[in-house]
């Protein structure tokens, strides 16, 4: 049987330099564990336990354990394995030790900002309180809070963007729910690291992309444009096109995460994008749609309905994110957009195809032996 694309990622990442001797014999709790990027966490994890033959505890917290079920089937069910479900807006009680807590759990999509900004921020700031309690209560040995780009607001006057860069934000643009709340999160990070020891990290994501995107309902436009190709269809721009954005796969961002968590400063915060694959809107669908000459698609430019409740970032800069300070831990990317967006389209494709053949199942993932 051939491998999955995401079983090659996790392979890819196992052969880094990453110190995953770490992780043996601990517990790492995971928030927003079915999520696009924090699922590609928890199949690491996994992927140590089965292939490595390490022995790590994960304690997954979700809103749904129906989602988290159908994402990891029966590797959900393996003792290792423990679901708590939560809302992030009370306690959660956990009798054993925790060593790490990564908080992945974030409405991160501008389809949610107009419609529920108070449950887009209430995890980054109600949960994250809880959570900070939680790890300094347990005296964790890490604590990585995911962060966004966004925090920096309008940057001016800069040729890329680094960590110690902020800009203006508007308070009441209802975009900033989200921005706004990350910044919150930061700060708190930093309150309990000086006052309750507590050693946090914080990853700044930028724009990320995985074979776990849900493309049929997230909005955010690579992902409407992955799906474009999939459904091999014209790619459908609602805007000029002209903004730019760093576009990083999930498994150079995955490398990132464990990184940070074992490596990074205590209270510092890491940028983690592909400074090299920098493109605006534009560029980037006619490099799909480049993909697959033989589909001979195009891309094609629309206005959005009215009504639509999308909220576009007013605040997007034209200047890279600068990821120096990453690359010191010893971090490389191994993926530009066009091998990303190509594992991204025939995961999800292939994915869809076995769904409807019934012969997808969870150990395709851990089919092949770590070399």
């Amino acid at each position: 049987m051939n491998r999955s694309i995401i079983e090659q990622d996790l392979k890819e990442v196992y052969q880094r330099k990453i110190p995953w001797e770490k992780l043996e014999g601990k517990t790492v709790l995971v928030t927003g564990a079915y999520g696009m990027l924090a699922s590609y966490l928890v199949y690491m994890l996994i992927y140590l336990n089965e292939k490595a033959g390490m022995h790590i505890q994960i304690l997954a917290v979700v809103r749904s354990e129906e989602k988290l079920r159908e994402r990891f089937l029966e590797f959900a069910q393996r003792s290792y394995f423990k679901v708590y479900k939560s809302e992030l807006d009370a306690p959660i009680s956990i009798a054993e030790d925790i060593h790490y807590i990564i908080h992945a759990a974030s409405l991160a999509s501008p389809q949610y900002y107009k419609v529920c900004p108070v449950e887009v921020l209430k995890p980054n700031t109600v949960g994250n309180y809880y959570l900070l309690e939680l790890a300094a209560e347990k005296k964790v040995e890490g604590y990585l809070f995911f962060s966004t780009g966004d925090v920096y607001g309008v940057v001016e006057g800069r040729s890329s963007i680094k960590e110690n860069d902020y800009g203006s934000m508007d308070t009441l643009d209802i975009h900033n729910c989200y921005s706004e709340s990350k910044r919150m999160a930061e700060t708190m990070c930093r309150a309990w690291q000086q006052q309750k020891e507590v050693p946090v990290k914080i990853a700044r994501i930028c724009h990320t992309y995985a074979p776990t995107m849900d493309v049929e309902h997230d909005t955010r436009v690579f992902a409407s444009f992955v799906n474009d190709i999939i459904r091999k269809k014209d790619i459908v721009m609602k805007s000029s096109g002209r903004s730019k954005r760093t576009f990083c796969y999930i498994a150079d961002a995955l490398a990132a995460f464990f990184l940070i968590l074992f490596c990074g400063e205590k209270g510092e915060a890491y940028n983690v994008c592909n400074t090299e694959e920098f493109y605006s809107i534009a560029d980037l669908a006619q490099i799909l749609v480049g993909l697959y000459p033989d589909r001979q698609l195009k891309v094609v430019r629309k206005d959005r309905e009215k009504g639509d409740v999308y909220v576009e970032n007013s605040v997007a800069n034209s200047v890279p994110f600068d990821n120096s300070k990453l690359k010191r831990l010893g971090w490389e990317t191994n993926y530009d957009v066009r091998t990303g967006f190509r594992q991204v389209i025939e995961g999800i494709g292939q994915k869809e195809e076995d769904e409807r053949g019934d012969a997808y199942a969870g150990n395709q993932y851990f089919d092949t032996d770590i070399q």
